[in-house]
């Protein structure tokens, strides 16, 4: 049986975190360098917040300008009670949901997506809008990228 128990993260490792997030591809020797420590002791914390699921794993994003015109945006979605099962399961099933997330507040879930056109977002709004369980939809279009230190999902 694995422990869940979540692990103590020190100020070292919320260092290495940070500096993962603003780069991920840096290499231990940097790593090391920056935070001072040896770096047989950043390749044994990044085993144990591997391990730990604190850090889930390393990706690519793509940038906007890689869609070639294409629209990202959120979602925010309200659902009618005992329809989130559903909903979520109809959500994943389409390619364009690229995250979602279930929230606090006015929606139940927020949702972000990624089409060619504005054409493609607005029929893929119109999907979501027509699942069964879905009362109310408000949709944000990002027009420009400030600080992305993630990766949804």
């Amino acid at each position: 049986m694995s422990d869940t128990r979540p692990i103590a993260l020190d100020e070292i490792d919320r260092q290495l975190i940070a500096l993962l997030q603003i780069n991920a591809r840096e290499s231990v020797a940097t790593l090391a360098r920056q935070l001072g420590i040896a770096r047989t002791t950043v390749n044994s914390r990044l085993a144990r917040l591997e391990k730990s699921k604190v850090i889930t794993g390393y990706g690519v994003r793509l940038g906007q300008r890689l869609l070639g015109g294409g629209l990202q945006a959120y979602v925010g979605i309200k659902a009618q009670p005992r329809s989130g099962k559903d909903i979520v399961r109809r959500l994943g099933a389409m390619g364009q949901v690229q995250q979602l997330c279930a929230v606090s507040g006015e929606f139940d879930y927020v949702a972000w997506l990624s089409s060619d056109s504005p054409e493609q977002l607005d029929q893929l709004l119109d999907q979501i809008g027509s699942l069964d369980g879905v009362e109310k939809t408000t949709t944000s279009i990002i027009l420009s990228s400030k600080v992305d230190r993630g990766q949804p999902g």
